[in-house]
């Protein structure tokens, strides 16, 4: 009997592809394909849809930041159709629901091409939901299906730009690139931009803070302590926060339990295999933004559809909104929506929102971090197998897959744990004090700029030196 992935081959093989580079590109070509296709990205982003200017509603903060998304624009849906497929497929594969091995090509390839053709769907299923579901306001049939043809067209290119990069005309992830692009260009906004808002005060907090020091000089301290909190705008709070995060991440990069091993085929030769405290990266928070930023996006859609006027008693236990601004939805207490929501996008923080919002966020991510270990393999039996196939062993012990995979399961379900719980903490943090770019966009960003340095590292060294790259091209 054909499996799910064999069944849907007919199909998957007639999708848009982006071909291989006919030979392997130097470190600079592949950093100017980067470039590129980092360009068209924000391009896009800034393109605003036709016939939909001005009317588009503001999305939530976590969405825009984990999807990369800017409403209104051609970059609306962002890369939501494909964290959204990805985290879907990974579910049912690590489930069990779906058997893929990933050791034959052939089923990975076939896994891939089903990631496309889900992330396809989904860029239509979420175009026509943002339609349905009022984003655009009131829009006649000829405007939603321009609309909806727009955003499609651009959901496909985003996702062929991700397809380049993952081919090797670029670097890392393109998923990554765009996150990495859309935090560092709100984080950068909120600390440098120069246009006044309502308190007379530049919006960026740098050179707000200029202004109020110098209005403080003058005799006037009133702009300086408004400038310790502010609402809605970057303030000394979320810099201060901003800046205690970044250098927590940093630290809790280098904490780590070093597992002594030797290497059989070079005698007594001795390393360790790091384990660090933080074991699944930000994978976790992708995982449980994605999660809860679709939950949130359909939530918004229930109530503009079905309760816009809040005044169905069923639905108000789901999805309760008010408008702020005419533009930004805001959750009302009472509702499911209003706690799964980060407590940044409330004007007045409520405890019992944050405690509920801290349980579900830190619970979701211990719970992803989990499944994130078995499906990449790093749980202790896989990392075990992988160590007597690569002829390591730890000393003092015999040279035994299940004596190995013993050893590590007395670190690696405890620092699956410690780091969901970590990075889940970090995020909720960073949001109850309002860090720029989300407690969540840090994360994220410290970790993909982590990557693409270990990437640059390796790309630099393979070229330096062209046995390595062929040692590792043979394993």
């Amino acid at each position: 009997m054909p499996s799910f992935l064999e069944t849907l081959e007919p199909i998957l093989r007639y999708l848009p592809s982006v071909p291989k580079p006919p030979r392997r590109l130097s470190l600079g070509e592949r950093l100017f394909w980067t470039f590129i296709v980092l360009t068209i990205y924000l391009v896009m982003s800034e393109t605003p849809l036709y016939g939909v200017a001005g009317r588009a509603r503001e999305q939530l903060t976590l969405i825009s930041i984990i999807f990369a998304s800017r409403s209104g624009t051609l970059t609306t849906l962002g890369v939501g159709p494909i964290v959204t497929a990805g985290l879907i497929l990974q579910i049912l594969v690590g489930s069990k629901i779906i058997h893929v091995d990933f050791t034959d090509p052939r089923q990975r390839s076939l896994f891939t091409a089903a990631e496309k053709f889900f992330a396809i769907i989904f860029t239509i299923f979420e175009a026509v939901a943002y339609i349905f579901g009022g984003m655009f306001g009131p829009v006649t049939l000829k405007q939603a299906l321009l609309i909806l043809a727009q955003l499609t067209a651009a959901g496909i290119i985003i996702i062929l730009l991700d397809e380049m990069i993952h081919k090797g005309w670029g670097l890392g992830s393109g998923l990554s690139l765009f996150i990495a692009a859309s935090v560092a260009t709100r984080l950068f906004w909120d600390l440098f931009s120069p246009f006044i808002v309502a308190d007379r005060l530049p919006f960026g907090v740098i050179p707000a803070l200029g202004v109020a020091l110098y209005s403080a000089a003058m005799g006037n301290a009133t702009s300086l302590v408004n400038l310790v909190w502010r609402v809605r705008y970057p303030d000394i709070v979320g810099l201060v926060a901003t800046v205690a995060l970044i250098l927590a991440i940093l630290y809790l990069n280098l904490v780590r339990v070093d597992i002594p091993i030797t290497v059989a085929r070079y005698g007594t030769a001795r390393t360790s295999l790091p384990l660090r405290l933080l074991y699944t990266s930000v994978i976790p928070v992708i995982f449980t933004s994605a999660l809860l930023a679709n939950l949130q996006l359909l939530t918004q859609i229930l109530w503009s559809r079905y309760n816009p006027d809040n005044t169905n008693p069923i639905l108000n236990w789901i999805a309760k909104y008010e408008l702020v601004g005419g533009t930004r939805p805001r959750p009302l207490p009472g509702c499911l929506a209003y706690y799964i929501t980060s407590p940044r996008s409330q004007l007045t923080y409520d405890p019992v929102q944050i405690v509920i919002y801290a349980i579900v966020y830190i619970g979701l991510c211990v719970l992803f971090s989990k499944l994130w270990v078995e499906l990449a393999g790093m749980d202790p039996e896989s990392q075990a197998e992988y160590m007597v196939k690569s002829g390591l062993t730890i000393p003092g012990f015999r040279h035994s897959q299940r004596i190995i995979a013993y050893y590590l399961s007395k670190y690696i379900p405890a620092l699956t744990v410690a780091s969901g719980i970590l990075v889940g903490a970090i995020a909720v943090v960073g949001d109850v004090l309002r860090a720029f770019a989300t407690g969540t966009g840090i994360l994220l960003l410290i970790g993909i700029l982590e990557q693409y340095y270990a990437i640059l590292v390796r790309e630099r060294a393979m070229e330096m030196y062209p046995f390595l790259r062929r040692l590792l091209e043979r394993r």
